[in-house]
């Protein structure tokens, strides 16, 4: 019997490849709303990142998630993606 293949992603944080689970997803809804996907099943377009705040800061800092989505983000939004990794590390 074969091996499942496991999906890979990057982390827009550490630029790191890991498997898809071990990942949150950050989603732009068709509503332009930007939040935390943590079923990793919502509509919309999608960026990964590590379970760790200190990606979730380093892609802040290079706008990673900004050029993924070709929007600008407002803090309140980071500030809450934060509180979110925060409780669920």
């Amino acid at each position: 019997m074969h091996e499942k293949k496991v999906p890979m992603r990057m982390c827009s944080g550490c630029g790191e490849m890991k498997p898809k689970k071990e990942l949150v997803r950050v989603v732009k809804s068709p509503e332009q709303e930007i939040s935390l996907d943590l079923t990793g099943r919502r509509p919309g377009r999608g960026a990964y990142v590590c379970r760790s705040i200190d990606c979730l800061k380093a892609a802040r800092k290079a706008r990673r998630f900004e050029k993924a989505f070709s929007c600008k983000i407002p803090d309140e939004v980071f500030d809450r993606m934060e509180e979110e990794i925060s409780r669920n590390e």
